[in-house]
């Protein structure tokens, strides 16, 4: 039964008991910012009504006091709990820049260096090519300028694999572009670098975010691991959409790429966050990071998209920041967390204004929390909202949802001119791919089951026509079904299997050993 989605948008100011905001409070009417903060009320509540989103938690920081701290919606639909300022949320992608503040507090204690090699602290990770293996920095890897491919790896995460053994088979990941000359977002990439710095520290991830990051800034609601979001009580669920309405679904575990997309947290916390961000480092007085180390986390690193010259200017990714420059023009500093199964987050700076936003929310990505922070910033610097970003965040996001395979055909029915299969029997065996592992076919009566990843999980197969069937991927990644296309030797056995799924980068062919 479906969940039913509450229509009032549950607003609530809170207290900004944060350190600090007792001065703060007491200067705010000389910030100019402070007029623009009952429009970001408007925004909020005009951005939830659009898009249905349920639960929403906003924080502004302006030269160095949180100015705005504030919860909307409900934290599950058909719930009455409210989201306030202290609800945690999944940050998926927006853990990124919070992993490479932990790495420069690394760097700033002279445990590592932006340009350490990954295997001087990891020495079995690998790339395809033995140079790149040897050479590959943990600059290179936080940038995502390794020539891996676009998210190369997250699939075998989606089957199964734990972070050990999703690094591990990186190796097998035949690369899309040139080391160091092309950009290509990949969240194990990334992973690998940070595991490589946690290693260096002689500590776990997790257990050095904590200590190097979460706790100097007193965020007590913060964590990179599920497990802590899982348990906390005032916590949002992720929602999807199905059949027009935000339901509750799938919550992700995101453990095993923790550093790029594991992290969860409070709109108070990162608004704690946001003023070591623009403070260079400090916090409350004290030095937490080095600003010479923290800095390179914001120097752009490579371009992300090749921009027309005439009329554009090129974006950038720093290190866990994309970055640009706008019209007036000032620095603009920003990163987004986007889960297919119910999260989507956003973080926009402006250094030269001291000026920082924060929009969590608890649905996949429809672009709520860009649009809120973009439209903010356009009232901060022009007094005026430039365009609709809602719509134009919208729509970018609606095609990055669109199927990645499956694309020439409605694999969900046979067609009614469909050609009969072989017998079944003629498709069962074990069937090898390096980057992906073993998968069986296995026939049980009138139908085929496809045991997939390291704990031989069963998916069920239809058939489509002829020697193509089809199968339902589950996870992050997974659209509608897959198809899975045998090649017939003269005798009408299988001896490969080419599934659209893995396919995407031209590794999807799997060759029958049994």
């Amino acid at each position: 039964m479906a969940i039913t989605r509450r229509s009032a948008i549950v607003s609530s100011a809170l207290a900004l008991a944060a350190p600090g905001l007792a001065q703060a409070r007491s200067r705010a009417a000389s910030d100019p910012i402070e007029k623009h903060l009952p429009d970001l009320d408007r925004i909020v509540a005009e951005t939830m009504k659009k898009t249905g989103v349920p639960g929403m938690s906003v924080a502004v920081v302006s030269r160095d006091r949180i100015v705005y701290l504030k919860g909307f919606g409900v934290r599950r639909a058909g719930r009455p709990e409210p989201v306030d300022a202290d609800t945690v949320f999944a940050l998926a992608s927006l853990s990124k820049p919070l992993a490479t503040t932990v790495v420069a507090g690394l760097v700033g204690d002279k445990v590592v260096s932006w340009d350490d090699k990954i295997v001087r602290h990891l020495p079995d990770f690998a790339m395809s090519d033995p140079w790149i293996t040897r050479d590959i920095t943990l600059r290179d890897m936080f940038c995502h300028r390794s020539g891996l491919p676009d998210h190369g790896g997250d699939l075998l995460e989606d089957i199964g694999y734990g972070r050990d053994e999703v690094l591990h088979r990186l190796r097998y990941v035949k690369p899309k572009g040139d080391f160091r000359a092309a950009y290509a977002y990949t969240n194990f990439g990334f992973t690998a670098a940070a595991i490589a710095t946690a290693k260096a520290a002689g500590r776990s991830w997790e257990d050095l975010s904590a200590e190097r990051l979460y706790r100097p800034l007193g965020m007590t609601s913060t964590s990179s691991r599920y497990a802590d979001l899982a348990a906390r009580g005032n916590r949002a669920f992720g929602h999807v959409r199905r059949n027009g309405a935000w339901v509750v679904g799938e919550q992700r575990d995101p453990d095993a790429l923790s550093p790029a997309g594991g992290a969860s947290s409070s709109a108070r916390d990162m608004a704690a966050w946001l003023r070591l961000q623009l403070a260079r480092g400090r916090f409350e007085g004290r030095e937490v990071v080095k600003d010479f180390a923290l800095d390179e986390t914001h120097r752009p690193q490579i371009a992300t998209e090749p921009a027309d010259p005439t009329d554009a200017a090129p974006t950038f990714y720093g290190l866990g920041w994309n970055m640009g420059y706008n019209e007036h023009p000032l620095v603009h500093l920003g990163h987004s967390g986007a889960f297919a199964l119910g999260a989507a987050t956003c973080v926009n700076i402006l250094p030269s204004r001291g000026l920082g936003i924060v929009a969590l929310s608890n649905s996949s990505p429809v672009g709520a929390p860009e649009a809120v922070c973009r439209s903010f910033l356009d009232l901060a610097t022009s007094g005026k909202i430039d365009r609709d970003w809602l719509a134009l965040f919208g729509a970018a996001f609606a095609k990055m949802a669109e199927p990645t395979y499956g694309r020439d055909a409605d694999y969900s029915t046979s067609p009614a001119d469909a050609a009969p299969a072989g017998a079944l029997s003629d498709y069962v065996g074990t069937y090898s791919n390096d980057l992906y592992g073993a998968i069986a076919i296995t026939q049980n009566v009138n139908t085929l089951h496809a045991l997939i990843g390291p704990k031989n999980t069963p998916y069920g197969m239809r058939h489509f026509s002829g020697d193509i069937f089809t199968f339902q991927p589950r996870g992050e990644n997974a659209y509608g079904p897959s198809p899975v296309r045998f090649t017939m030797d003269v005798r009408n056995k299988s001896t490969s299997m080419r599934i659209d799924y893995f396919n995407e980068t031209g590794q999807g062919l799997f060759i029958r050993t049994a």
